[in-house]
């Protein structure tokens, strides 16, 4: 199983997050995948404000929060991260980036776990390619974050609107210490 993914998983085990033991799949209910595509398009927007703004750690926070929320939709499935080939124009262009991660965010709607895999990797790729950070760091950051974050347990059942608050990650700690010079 992907590394990743695994702390997801333990996420979601700490604070009361539905998900079938792996490798028992499901899919996700139609309600489901716009309350995931709602997160993703939320942490799309921050990523391109912090695009805009061109403050490299704070695009490398909404890039790993990208990741999470699509590695989170996965383990709700109950399935594993899906090798895909995914590439990106380096011609120098932010609307090149802008327009790869609104066409993968956009995509996740099928609430299929390939199209999820694809945004993981291109936030992946992206990190380290586009603004040359240490991927795994900050996701290891982010993740220990979350962990110590004190949400709450309560199990929100079917009510969106608990689960949206229970899912949106907090903000990201300061990230600078996973660019490369």
């Amino acid at each position: 199983m992907n590394k990743h993914l695994l702390l997801v998983r333990t996420f979601h085990d700490q604070f009361g997050i539905e998900q079938p033991e792996y490798p028992e799949t499901t899919h996700l209910s139609d309600m489901d995948i716009v309350m995931r595509q709602a997160l993703l398009m939320d942490c799309g927007s921050e990523t391109f404000k912090a695009i805009t703004g061109g403050d490299l750690a704070k695009i490398l926070a909404g890039l790993v929060d990208l990741a999470y929320n699509a590695l989170a939709a996965i383990a709700c499935r109950g399935d594993d991260v899906v090798s895909t080939s995914v590439a990106w124009r380096q011609d120098g262009s932010v609307l090149s980036v802008m327009r790869v991660l609104a066409d993968k965010i956009n995509n996740c709607s099928s609430g299929e776990s390939i199209h999820y895999s694809a945004l993981y990797n291109i936030c992946e790729q992206l990190a380290r390619g586009f603004i040359n950070a240490d991927f795994d760091k900050a996701f290891n950051m982010v993740h220990a974050n979350l962990l110590h974050s004190g949400r709450s347990t309560a199990d929100a059942g079917r009510d969106y609107d608990q689960r949206i608050a229970k899912e949106t990650l907090p903000q990201a700690p300061d990230l600078s210490e996973a660019l490369y010079e």
